[in-house]
């Protein structure tokens, strides 16, 4: 807390998000990680977010921005959502959605918010941003978290954005090493540090008492994902494994919570290997309910095979559950032999072997340990203090 009692004595900053993610009513947890960083550094300074939405052909001029209103997706933090129209030269496009993002940030200064530094959420974002930070002489920071990069999906475009945001901010902050490497493995060079995405230690904490009565009965193992036709979250394999573990033993059950495009597939695969009284598909819940299946479960399942991050994997051990997770990318970085177990990804056979291990041993992992070692990495105030030191440090070189 000292950064933070620096921080109060200093005077709070003005601070503007530039996001291309943020949830919507379409899509209400799309971006999700990206309003908690906004709810963290909202403990210590005055923030104003812009949220590019994307094109709308609708509009009567170039551009269009909107407030929004409904407090369930802002949580406190004022959003405004910019639209811009596209025409069919994508090249012009892009540049009405640059003079969208200048003309949102002018009316805002004209109303009195004048940042003193600029906090980009992905590089698509961060174009605009270093932009206007150059324009006006504020420091920009970027955070990262797309998995393009590990995943190879980068367009031509698309990297050069990359390259051009990242040069010219003062600092990129990619969610995980891993990130940072697939980064790099573009041949795109900045100034790193790694900094977390964060987990709400006030809708995730553990029930110690609930989880010894559960060990004692049945284990219960939790996904909780999107359902994606991609297979990415690695579902397959892991109702492979479950089929190979259910020959040895009986004392569990598997809940999913989450849905998707593969939902029918993903069922007529949890038939065909006699797994249907052993699988329980829950649909989507709200964080709050998803909060709760973690409190209940007893062991958090993530077979990935690409994870940047992985938000649910430090929300589950915020909730003290331990984890069998894929060496998929960042969750190896925080799953520690404490905490839980990792295993190769796209191997039913190592997920079998890794269940039935973890299956075991549930007892020996305490339930506060995992929590207050998830609370260290991830809460509101430690990430929040670690953004605080960055912000301190990058105006600080700006007013020399």
């Amino acid at each position: 807390m000292v950064s933070a009692l620096r921080t109060l004595m200093m005077g709070c900053l003005k601070v503007l998000f530039i996001t291309a993610w943020y949830p919507t009513k379409e899509s209400p947890v799309g971006g999700i990680f990206v309003r908690e960083h906004a709810k963290a550094v909202n403990l210590y300074d005055d923030i104003i977010l812009l949220h590019t939405v994307g094109h709308d052909q609708s509009l009567k001029g170039w551009w269009g921005m909107k407030k929004e209103t409904d407090e369930s997706l802002t949580q406190g933090i004022p959003a405004y959502r910019i639209w811009y129209r596209r025409l069919p030269v994508p090249i012009v496009s892009y540049l009405i959605h640059l003079w969208s993002m200048y003309q949102a940030f002018r009316r805002i200064r004209a109303d009195g918010f004048r940042p003193d530094i600029i906090h980009a959420h992905i590089y698509e974002a961060a174009v605009s941003a270093v932009i206007i930070g150059k324009l006006y002489n504020i420091p920009v920071v970027v955070t990262e978290q797309s998995s393009k990069f590990s995943r190879r999906l980068l367009s031509r475009f698309d990297t050069w954005k990359a390259k051009f945001a990242f040069k010219l901010a003062e600092l990129v902050m990619p969610v995980s090493k891993f990130l940072q490497q697939s980064i790099e493995e573009y041949r795109i060079r900045a100034r790193f540090l790694v900094v977390p995405n964060i987990a709400d230690t006030r809708l995730f904490y553990p029930n110690s008492d609930f989880k010894t009565e559960r060990k004692r009965k049945l284990g219960r193992l939790l996904v909780v994902c999107l359902l994606d036709s991609s297979h990415n979250k690695g579902l397959p394999y892991l109702f492979n494994a479950l089929a190979m573990l259910r020959i040895q033993r009986e004392d569990w059950h598997l809940d999913i919570v989450g849905d998707g495009p593969a939902r029918a597939e993903y069922d007529c695969l949890v038939k065909e290997l006699g797994l249907t009284e052993k699988v329980t598909f829950h649909g989507l819940k709200t964080k709050h309910e998803v909060a709760e299946y973690m409190r209940q479960a007893d062991l958090f399942v993530l077979p990935s095979l690409f994870e940047t991050f992985s938000a649910v994997a430090a929300e589950a051990l915020l909730t003290g559950t331990p984890i069998l997770a894929t060496r998929c990318g960042g969750p190896e970085e925080f799953v520690s032999d404490d905490v839980g177990l990792t295993v190769p990804p796209r191997d039913a056979k190592a997920l079998c072997d890794g269940l039935n291990y973890m299956l075991d041993h549930l007892e020996g992992f305490s339930p506060n340990y995992i929590s207050n070692y998830a609370a260290s990495l991830f809460s509101p105030e430690r990430v929040g203090e670690q953004i605080q030191e960055i912000y301190s440090a990058s105006t600080r070189k700006f007013r020399t």
